[in-house]
C-alpha cells in the first residue's frame, strides 16, 4: 500500500515530537521521582527497622533491587505507598464472595488451628483475620518508631486516619500498608479474565500473571464506605500491581504509561483528585485489549494509542464510571464528586483537542 509522502512526514514529525517530549519532560519527571524515592526510602527503612525491634512479626520487606524498591508504588510525584509483606498466611482460606467489591476476607481453615497462627490475637470470634486490627497495631508501632528513629525531626505520623501515613520533610506523604502476597491462586471475582477470543494477552502471559497472583492489602476502600457490615473492618483490599506491570511489558506500553502519567501530573492534577495515575494505567490495559496485535504497540502508533486512551478517559468521566480492569464491578470513580469528574472531563477534552489539532502541541504541554 502506498502512503502519501505528507502523511509519512506528519507521522515522523509526531514520532519526533513524542520522543522529544519523552526525553525532556518524562525523563525529568522520572529523575525527580527516583531521587525522591531514595530520600523517602531511607527514612521509611529506618522507621521499619525500629518497628521490627519492637515487634518481629512486622519484618521490613522494603529492599532495593537493581535501583528499584520492592513493594513501592508511586501514587504521584509527592505521594508513595510502601507495601509491607507479612508472613504466614497459611492457616487461612481466601474468600471473595463478591459482597464487598474489590475486597476479600481471610478465614481460619480450621478452628483448631487458631493457636497455630502467627497472628492469633487479630483473629475475630468468627475466625476472620481482621485487616483493621492488624493495621491498628501496626499504626501504634509506627507512631512509636517515628519518635525513636534517626530521622525523628523530619518524619511525622498523619493523624485523623486509620491508615498508616507518614509526612516526610513536610513535603512527601508515604502510606505503609500491611499486606499478604497470594501466589498461585486467582480471585473468583476476577474469574471472567481474560476475555475469550481476543489475541491479547497471550495464553502464556495469562498463565504467568495468574501464577504471580495478587496482594491483599490492609487499607480503607471506597467500596466499604457506608457499608456497616461487621465484616467490613476485617476485609482486605485486592491489589494486582505486579500482574498489571507484567501485562504492560512489550512494545511501547510502558513508554505510553510514562507519557500519560507525565501529562496527568502536568495538566490533570485537579481539585478532588478525579484523575489518578491508576486510572491511566487501567485505561491503558483496556486499550491493550482493543488493540491486541503487537504491531499496534509499535513506536509509530504511540500517538494514536495516547489519543485513544484520553478519549476513553473523557467517556468514563462523562459516564462517571471507570471499571477496575480485573474487577469490573469495582468503580474506580466511586467516592469522587460529580462536579470534580465533570470539570476533569472538560480539562481532558481541552488537552486531547490540543493533541489532535496541533501537531506541535507537545512542545508546550
Amino acid at each position: 500500500m502506498l502512503v502519501p509522502a505528507d502523511m509519512l512526514s506528519a507521522q515522523s514529525k509526531l514520532i519526533y515530537q513524542i520522543n522529544k517530549y519523552y526525553g525532556e519532560r518524562v525523563q525529568t519527571r522520572k529523575g525527580h521521582i527516583a531521587k525522591t524515592i531514595r530520600e523517602v526510602c531511607k527514612v521509611v527503612q529506618d522507621v521499619l527497622k525500629e518497628v521490627e525491634v519492637q515487634e518481629p512479626r512486622f519484618i521490613s520487606s522494603l529492599t532495593e533491587c537493581n535501583g528499584r524498591y520492592e513493594g513501592l508504588d508511586v501514587v504521584s510525584p509527592g505521594e508513595f505507598e510502601v507495601v509491607l509483606y507479612l508472613n504466614q498466611m497459611g492457616v487461612f482460606n481466601f474468600v471473595d464472595d463478591g459482597s464487598l467489591p474489590g475486597c476479600a476476607v481471610l478465614k481460619l481453615s480450621d478452628g483448631r488451628k487458631r493457636s497455630m497462627s502467627l497472628w492469633v490475637e487479630f483473629i475475630t470470634a468468627s475466625g476472620y483475620l481482621s485487616a483493621r486490627k492488624i493495621r491498628s497495631r501496626f499504626q501504634t508501632l509506627v507512631a512509636q518508631a517515628c519518635d525513636k528513629c534517626a530521622y525523628r525531626d523530619s518524619v511525622k505520623m498523619i493523624a485523623d486516619t486509620t491508615e498508616v501515613k507518614l509526612r516526610i520533610r513536610e513535603r512527601y506523604i508515604v502510606q505503609i500498608t500491611p499486606a499478604f502476597k497470594c501466589s498461585g491462586v486467582w480471585p473468583r471475582s476476577a474469574a471472567h479474565w481474560p476475555i475469550p477470543h481476543i489475541p491479547w494477552p497471550h495464553p502464556n502471559l495469562v498463565a504467568e500473571v495468574k501464577t504471580e497472583g495478587f496482594d491483599l492489602l490492609s487499607k480503607e476502600s471506597v467500596a466499604m464506605q457506608g457499608k456497616q457490615s461487621a465484616m467490613e473492618g476485617d476485609a482486605w483490599v485486592l491489589s494486582f500491581t505486579d500482574a498489571e506491570m507484567r501485562l504492560l511489558q512489550g512494545g511501547c506500553r510502558r513508554r505510553c504509561l510514562s507519557l500519560l502519567k507525565t501529562l496527568r501530573d502536568r495538566h490533570l492534577d485537579l481539585p478532588g483528585n478525579p484523575v489518578t495515575s491508576y486510572h491511566m494505567k487501567t485505561l491503558l490495559l483496556y486499550e491493550c485489549e482493543k488493540h491486541p496485535r503487537e504491531l499496534e504497540w509499535d513506536e509509530a502508533c504511540l500517538g494514536d494509542r495516547i489519543n485513544g486512551i484520553l478519549l476513553q478517559l473523557i467517556s468514563c468521566l462523562q459516564c462517571r464510571r471507570c471499571p477496575h480492569y480485573f474487577l469490573p464491578n469495582l468503580d474506580l470513580f466511586k467516592g469522587k464528586s460529580p462536579s470534580a469528574l465533570e470539570n476533569a472531563a472538560k480539562q481532558v477534552w481541552r488537552l486531547t483537542r490540543e493533541l489532535l489539532t496541533n501537531s506541535r502541541s507537545l512542545e508546550k504541554l
